[in-house]
């Protein structure tokens, strides 16, 4: 039997490292995995383990990742069927290249647990989505201070795709990020530079929301639009052996890229 065959018989569970004062993630993910269901047979349910951050700094972003092991271990407990660390940033900040290091060492946790799950990164998830799409070339949104916004410019950079420019919202206390409204991103993203990128990430955060833009602002600007939360749930149901699709998310969930 095919995984996808298999899978269509059974509740996936879905597990989440995420920071503790993110409240994003265990919407939007949940929010594109139900809208999948309309479409297709797989059901999902969503477990979650926290490590603890509250202000989007360099410094609490490393403390924050070393919890990120126990996490692992955590919801390997409970045999989930794929994991993914649901902080851009975070990793970003360890280090050029970090997440390859990263997925390896928790999933290696979950195998040494006897439950081995794939794990997926959302900043992982995002370069690897990128590429998919062939896109050379992007602008992008992050709600960071201007030097975390340059980092993760620089995180991306190194992986092969140019950031043409970017905006950085600057907003440091990461609930008043959750507590941002997406619709305001219809017009704060106008003021990115759009000429000649191959596609625009209007959340580089997983906890800025934007999922209730990305499609409005890819129709109006005629650009491929994603964000990290998109980038995630894409990777998540490839590495499930599931065909990656959730209509209205954009041009990577379109079906194109399934």
């Amino acid at each position: 039997m095919s995984a996808i065959q298999d899978n269509m018989h059974k509740t996936l569970r879905i597990g989440q490292i995420v920071p503790s004062s993110n409240l994003t993630m265990e919407r939007e993910i949940p929010a594109m995995m139900r809208a999948r269901e309309a479409q297709f047979p797989e059901r999902f349910s969503f477990h979650s383990s926290r490590m603890r951050m509250k202000k989007v700094t360099k410094e609490e972003l490393k403390a924050m990742d070393h919890d990120s092991d126990r996490c692992a271990l955590e919801l390997s407990d409970g045999a989930v069927d794929v994991m993914g660390y649901a902080c851009l940033v975070a990793i970003m900040s360890m280090g050029k290249g970090y997440h390859r290091e990263s997925q390896a060492r928790l999933h290696q946790v979950t195998v040494d647990n006897g439950h081995p799950a794939p794990v997926v990164s959302s900043a992982g998830a995002l370069v690897d989505g990128l590429h998919l799409m062939g896109a050379k070339r992007i602008s992008i949104v992050t709600p960071y201070m201007r030097p975390l916004t340059n980092l993760v410019a620089e995180y991306i950079e190194a992986e092969g795709v140019e950031v043409s420019d970017s905006i950085a919202l600057e907003i440091p206390d990461n609930l008043e990020v959750a507590a941002q409204d997406p619709t305001n991103l219809l017009e704060i993203y106008k003021r990115v530079n759009l000429k000649n990128i191959d596609a625009l990430v209007l959340s580089a955060c997983v906890q800025m929301p934007s999922l209730a833009a990305i499609q409005k602002v890819e129709d109006e600007c005629g650009i491929p639009v994603l964000s990290a939360s998109v980038a995630t749930t894409h990777q998540m149901l490839k590495s499930l052996g599931l065909h990656a699709e959730v209509k209205g998310c954009g041009a990577l969930l379109s079906g194109a890229y399934a």
